[in-house]
């Protein structure tokens, strides 16, 4: 490695490319068995097989300062302000992890009698209390693990209820502003997709929903606030609309962050729904996990609930498996327990009043923003926003013909990860915003002087910000390559795999 004066960015080789220094991490005993050779081993054949000689032989030291170093690669809520726009990546309050780290809770083993898990049930029969108790319904699953698997699991219910009244209905609607998940989940649950028109402000147009909304409807799926972060203001219309048809109304909860405490999705017609409790309740999440989906819904659709369901019989718990009419089992033994129990950590640590100021202060966030950066970008609607705010690019090629991939890149350098782009796709250049209640006014204006800063950097020098980020330890990638041709595993210069 050639050493060039880059402060703490660093690069870091693999371990398996450090010098083979014969280091260890651990001295073991003198083996009491007969030595075998590690070319006769199976595993040491298979590494051999592709050049590989041996392990990386690196101290514990080494070891600590391989991984740290990795680490600083990262972008975290712990080192500045993440607005991923639809994301809602909070910060993690670190008695959350506490919590989670108890040995009573951390060290069950998922196939205990019901008898010796107690308190992991209590835990979860709790939260399925507050979470129907926030969400307005009757019922719910804490098992899906993610927001996705949440999102299949209610369409599932849709489907299961109608096909118990002998319906075999085709359709499900989605908005065209909707979360790539939905139509994803429809088609995965067996249904074809309608897509929904949007009004410029991306509300659902009423007209266009009532002219495909009949008899071979199964649903809607709507999120809301929607995408551009607007409440649907005829939510109780459009539930309406899709009940009279004996249609049934799926609620992406991917956005409550905007409305806990303040309004419940139960109370204004919806009849099933997921909550992102890796979103909403603060449980760390990123890169694919970890995260929790739990599935709510109304008393009619409640038979078709996943199992196992979370029961109290006097003072004890247990799991009732004994539900002929489930859709059945939906994730590994009842789900991610651990961000269950962070969720119910954070839940309780706020209480009612926190929960609610915790949605106040997340839209009252978003507008500060929206209001600061109103001269200098493009709003992409007028319509008053809630927890998040949409720019487009309206104007921004004006700044030396940058795009908004060149904006969100320089933010980089400044220190924030970038925002969401190019989401939604019914705004042109889409830059979405989302600062959640976690930040301080001090960040926001922070966030506010890099934008200013980086406009004012493409007026003098557009090569500058197109050329960002420059101090990240990796520059601008191939991203659609990286898409569509990843590269998951590294073999060694000279083995097979690589001639």
């Amino acid at each position: 490695m050639s050493v060039k004066p880059s402060g703490f960015i660093q690069e870091e080789p693999l371990s398996f490319e450090y010098p083979a220094g014969g280091h260890v991490g651990v001295k073991l005993r003198a083996l009491d068995v007969p030595e075998v050779d590690p070319a006769e081993a199976m595993a040491g054949a298979a590494l051999r097989s592709d050049g590989l000689q041996a392990l990386p032989q690196l101290s514990e030291f080494e070891t600590i300062r391989h991984f740290t170093r990795l680490s600083k690669f990262n972008v975290s809520i712990d080192a500045a302000m993440y607005p991923l726009g639809s994301c809602t990546m909070k910060y993690n309050p670190r008695i959350n992890e506490v919590v989670a780290r108890l040995p009573g809770l951390a060290h069950v083993h998922p196939l205990l009698p019901d008898a010796l898990v107690q308190g992991t049930l209590e835990v979860l029969y709790r939260l399925d209390e507050l979470l129907r108790e926030i969400t307005g319904f009757e019922a719910a699953s804490l098992q899906p693990s993610a927001g996705a698997q949440g999102e299949l699991t209610g369409v599932l219910l849709i489907r299961a209820r109608l096909e118990a009244k002998g319906e075999r209905r085709r359709y499900m609607l989605v908005p065209d502003s909707a979360h790539g998940t939905n139509p994803a989940s429809a088609h995965i649950a067996g249904f074809e997709v309608r897509e929904v028109k949007s009004l410029p402000d991306g509300t659902v147009d009423i007209a266009h929903l009532r002219a495909q909304m009949d008899d071979d409807v199964a649903g809607l799926m709507l999120t809301n606030p929607n995408t551009l972060g607007i409440f649907e203001r005829e939510i109780l219309g459009i539930a309406e609309i899709v009940h009279a048809k004996g249609g049934y109304v799926y609620f992406d909860g991917a956005n409550m962050n905007a409305q806990v405490g303040i309004a419940r999705p139960g109370d204004y017609g919806m009849d099933v729904m997921h909550l992102n409790l890796h979103k909403t309740f603060s449980t760390p999440h990123g890169g694919g996990g970890p995260g929790a989906g739990p599935c709510l819904c109304t008393r009619e659709l409640e038979p078709y609930l996943p199992v196992p369901r979370v029961e109290k019989e006097g003072e004890r718990y247990r799991l009732n498996w004994d539900v002929p009419t489930s859709i059945g089992k939906v994730s590994t033994f009842y789900g991610n327990a651990g961000i269950l129990v962070r969720a119910l950590s954070y839940i309780l640590a706020l209480g009612g009043d926190g929960l609610k100021q915790m949605s106040q202060v997340a839209v009252l966030n978003a507008n500060y923003l929206r209001h600061k950066l109103a001269n200098v970008l493009h709003v992409a609607t007028e319509a008053p926003t809630l927890h998040e705010v949409v720019f487009s690019d309206k104007g921004l090629a004006e700044h030396g013909g940058i795009t908004t991939t060149d904006l969100a890149k320089r933010l980089m350098d400044y220190g924030f990860h970038p925002p969401t782009i190019y989401f939604p796709l019914t705004v042109h250049g889409a830059l979405m915003v989302e600062p959640t209640e976690s930040e301080p006014r001090a960040e926001l204006d922070r966030f506010v002087e890099a934008i200013v800063a980086i406009l004012a950097e493409a007026d003098r020098d557009p090569d500058l910000v197109k050329t960002a980020p420059h101090l990240t330890p990796r520059r601008r990638l191939d991203e659609t390559r990286a898409a569509r041709q990843p590269i998951l595993r590294w073999t060694p210069e000279g083995s097979p795999a690589t001639k």
